[in-house]
């Protein structure tokens, strides 16, 4: 990288408040950990000390910031976040090209429905029989499309990844490396002392705009379909069971585990850590804090919600504070029953 104060203040669509549009810049960085050559942005309230300290040479300030006691250059923009997001995709490290063919060490079965000239296929990923490969889709080195899949266009499938017979994928959607579509869900059922195993015959069916990251599993249905919703986003290790519908544009964050049946509304947030038990509903809109734990249904829509089992967040807060006082409380109970044992005597 290397570009100048006004070059990155035109290239944002940015208006230079102070600094000197031919200072250069060749690097970029967060706020506590920027020099002089690094462009930085502030986009989170809760980094003001980091922003006021910083040693950077350009940071990206939204309007109300106009005021900030910074050394450097400053480029007030709309959206510092979306702005860095373009320096960034601009100068940074950036995947390989799309470049069309089928590795000679890869696996695709005959009776694949796959265009050499408008995919990309890695080595030793395996393609098998009937699958189906949108235009302008990758599929990375040591993937798997089963029997039956149908994956749509310009996709990216990481390495390592597999996608199990007969699931679905959307246009435009990222599976990270060693993300799992359509394992088999966890169902048996015991009888005579034993657990039989309940056949898992349903598919995954992923929206389009569908992020899932590395080492996420979806569950295939046992029957019909578990749903991932269009424009969803899915953080690292996220377990996610059989016949789970997961709404439109949510986001779930990493260690999180959802169990079966269980219906997630449009625009749902689950915190990292969070869990959620099998065959329930959490309504539009909602929040759920880091670690909490739904065993209940949430009805409502919009909300924000904490703890186990999760409640809402002024309910929880005030239940945290009764906690925090019961130590206070013992000492005044044990110095009153001594008082009043006193007196008896």
């Amino acid at each position: 990288m290397k570009t100048t104060v006004g070059a990155v203040a035109e290239m944002v669509g940015g208006r230079l408040l102070r600094g000197g549009v031919g200072h250069e810049l060749t690097n970029f960085a967060a706020l506590d950990q920027a020099d002089a050559s690094c462009v930085s942005f502030f986009g989170n309230p809760k980094y003001r000390d980091q922003l006021e300290r910083t040693r950077a040479g350009l940071v990206l300030v939204p309007e109300a910031d106009l005021k900030a006691e910074h050394a450097g250059a400053l480029v007030v923009v709309a959206n510092p976040i979306l702005a860095f997001d373009l320096i960034v995709r601009a100068y940074g490290t950036l995947p390989p090209p799309f470049v069309p063919g089928i590795s000679s060490g890869a696996f695709v079965d005959t009776e694949a429905v796959v265009n050499p000239a408008e995919v990309a296929i890695a080595p030793n990923a395996s393609v098998l029989r009937g699958a189906r490969i949108g235009k302008g889709t990758r599929i990375g080195a040591g993937a798997v499309v089963g029997e039956g899949v149908v994956i749509g266009e310009d996709c990216v499938i990481g390495p390592n990844v597999t996608i199990c017979q007969g699931c679905l994928v959307g246009d435009r959607v990222i599976l990270h490396p060693g993300v799992v579509i359509g394992a088999d869900g966890f169902g048996f059922e015991f009888v005579e002392g034993r657990h039989r195993k309940i056949e898992q015959l349903g598919i995954v069916r992923i929206g389009n705009d569908v992020e899932i990251g590395a080492s996420t599993t979806v569950d295939r249905a046992r029957f019909g379909e578990t749903v991932i919703g269009e424009g969803s986003k899915i953080d690292n290790q996220v377990q996610i069971g059989h016949n789970c519908l997961i709404g439109k544009h949510c986001i779930i964050v990493a260690q999180t585990g959802i169990s079966g049946s269980t219906r997630i509304g449009d625009y749902v947030v689950l915190a990292a850590q969070s869990g959620v038990a099998g065959h329930l509903t959490i309504a539009d809109r909602v929040t759920l804090g880091g670690r909490s734990g739904v065993i209940s249904s949430i009805e409502e829509p919009g909300g924000t919600y904490f703890g186990y089992p999760a409640r809402p967040f002024k309910e929880d807060r005030r239940e945290a504070m009764r906690v925090k006082q019961l130590g206070n409380l013992m000492k005044r109970v044990r110095h009153l029953e001594a008082r009043l044992g006193d007196a008896g005597e």
